[in-house]
């Protein structure tokens, strides 16, 4: 992750965080980052790789960066990380239980316990390297977690979320992210309860020898088995392998209505806004897509695609990086937060009319294709100061 980057990732995060708490509250917050398709599209609209597994550790370290400062007034904590910085979630929790009066022991027990049912329970090939735990000032959490498969060069991601948790082994999870490949041990699936219990029992009453009979016993009448009944449907993100951004990436009906809904509020509700030097009708697109992120609906984030038109990607896909406009949708919701805080919604009611519009005009407006569109950002790029890994963005008639 470039610094140039990851600095605006952790400013970005953070004020949209801002704004879904002071609309929604924090509970809302830890429901949406407990969603895959919402979390995917959240790292999309800042930039990160649209359908990276990198996007796991770049919000989960945007937003530590971001909300570490802003935990005594927003009554939210972002602990673990990657590799051995995970392993220092306990240790965090129990800071935190001192200091706000949260029971630090049962949260750290948490945590260890969530990443011993996505490492142990549940055996499915992909080794935990990740564990991020997010928690509120009224002890109510989320976690994210990611696993990788050296083998295969893929990741899966675990969300889990204590609204509705009633049981660690029980079918936990709020939802899981990646392919399904190949059988796996779930010990922690409603329907292992079973297997549990009888697990116990043979380490109770059996010695080592004993259990291996056993074994080898269940295998020979595995193979008549009566089918085990279907598991309750998860929400489940499947990312392509391809890099790119396609059009079959991305619902074009929401992509021209977000373009629209810029188009058409803009000029009506930034109209001081688009009156400073550096801000025109390429900052209220980017706006219109993050207005969405923050008041949209999971149902609308099944193409998290979608969200990489608002500031491009650092790896060109689907366009480099406009800083310029990255910077002035930073200083748009910078100032929409400060004032909303203050009492004075007008520009966070706004920003909330760009998504409403956009929902609205999503039944019957049109536009051109994705090609057209990602071609015409390449155009502008340099002017916008496109950005990638690769360096800065050349003038058009110099490529």
């Amino acid at each position: 992750m470039p610094k140039w980057l990851g600095d605006r990732m952790t400013k970005l995060g953070a004020v949209m965080t801002e704004a879904i708490v002071i609309h929604y509250g924090r509970d809302e917050l830890l429901r949406r980052l407990a969603h895959p398709f919402w979390f995917q599209s959240f790292g999309a609209v800042m930039g990160m790789d649209w359908h990276s597994s990198g996007i796991t550790t770049s919000v989960l370290g945007a937003l530590k960066r971001g909300l570490t400062p802003l935990s005594g007034e927003l009554g939210i904590h972002v602990c673990g990380g990657r590799g051995a910085q995970s392993r220092k979630t306990p240790g965090e929790l129990l800071s935190i239980g001192d200091r706000v009066g949260l029971d630090g022991n049962r949260l750290a027990n948490v945590s260890r316990l969530v990443a011993k049912v996505d490492s142990a329970a549940l055996q499915d090939g992909f080794d935990l390297y990740l564990h991020g735990f997010i928690v509120t000032d009224d002890g109510h959490w989320v976690v994210v977690q990611q696993g990788m498969n050296e083998d295969k060069r893929q990741a899966r991601r675990y969300h889990w979320l204590s609204e509705g948790l009633k049981s660690f082994v029980d079918s936990p999870h709020s939802a899981i992210e990646g392919r399904t490949q190949g059988e796996i041990i779930n010990l922690a699936d409603v329907r292992a309860e079973r297997s549990r219990r009888g697990q116990l029992d043979l380490l109770a009453t059996l010695g080592p020898d004993r259990i291996v009979r056993e074994a080898a016993a269940l295998a020979i009448d595995a193979r008549s088995a009566l089918p085990l009944p279907e598991q309750p449907l998860l929400p489940h993100l499947i990312m392509p392998a391809h890099h790119d951004v396609r059009e079959s990436d991305v619902n074009m009906k929401r992509l021209h209505s977000n373009l629209a809904a810029a188009a058409d509020r803009g000029p009506r509700d930034f109209e001081e806004l688009l009156l400073t030097p550096g801000v025109g009708a390429r900052t209220v697109k980017a706006l219109a897509m993050v207005a969405e992120v923050v008041h949209g609906a999971p149902c609308r984030f099944s193409d998290p695609a979608r969200f990489s038109l608002a500031h491009g990607g650092k790896d060109r896909h689907p366009f480099p990086v406009p800083l310029k406009v990255y910077d002035e949708t930073i200083k748009v919701m910078k100032s929409a937060v400060l004032k909303g805080k203050l009492g004075r919604e007008e520009e966070l009611q706004a920003l909330r009319r760009l998504d409403d519009q956009s929902r609205q005009l999503e039944r019957y407006v049109t536009g051109p294709d994705l090609k057209e569109i990602v071609a015409g950002e390449f155009r502008q790029s340099a002017a916008f100061g496109g950005r990638s890994v690769f360096g800065w963005e050349p003038p058009a008639d110099e490529t």
